[in-house]
């Protein structure tokens, strides 16, 4: 004798299938396009440009003024004037120093007087000012003795390097 047969159970159908990654995750790849992609641009961007130097030199002359500004990102500017005869208009070079060491050395011998002989980096397109309101960066000075005083210039020469 064989079994009774069973009616069949009706097949079930197979389940829907998942939905892709950029689907379920719609949002948030909205906001790491709008918001992600152009931060990291712009991180890098400044990476780029505070670590290219676009030229470097030494401008000599008599330190005019250095102090410590910035709402948020503190540094210190200053401003040096380069005269070529006496009598003429100064010329001011702005600058940054973003070294706290190199800057209290060089605000400490500003009561020494004379004048300074400063290096500098000059690093083009930073994209904010948060790192300084120049392109010019101070890495090191050299005081120079005044020639009023009877000590003969400093001769040109390699700049120095900076000042603990």
């Amino acid at each position: 004798m064989t079994a009774p047969e069973t009616p069949a159970s009706p097949p079930t159908p197979p389940p829907a299938p998942r939905p892709g990654f950029a689907r379920r995750h719609w949002g948030k790849l909205t906001l790491l396009t709008l918001f992600g992609f152009p931060l990291l641009a712009l991180a890098t961007w400044t990476a780029v440009a505070m670590n290219y130097t676009y030229s470097t030199g030494t401008r000599a002359g008599i330190v005019q003024k250095l102090s410590r500004k910035g709402w948020l990102c503190k540094t210190w500017e200053g401003e040096l004037a380069m005269t070529t005869n006496p009598g003429v208009a100064p010329q001011i070079f702005a600058f940054t120093i973003r070294s706290d060491s190199l800057a209290r050395a060089l605000d400490a011998d500003l009561g020494k007087g004379g004048s300074f002989a400063l290096h500098y980096e000059e690093h083009r397109g930073i994209p904010t000012s948060c790192f300084g309101d120049t392109h010019y960066f101070v890495t090191g000075y050299r005081l120079v003795q005044d020639a009023a005083a009877g000590a003969p210039a400093a001769p040109p020469g390699p700049p120095a390097p900076a000042v603990p």
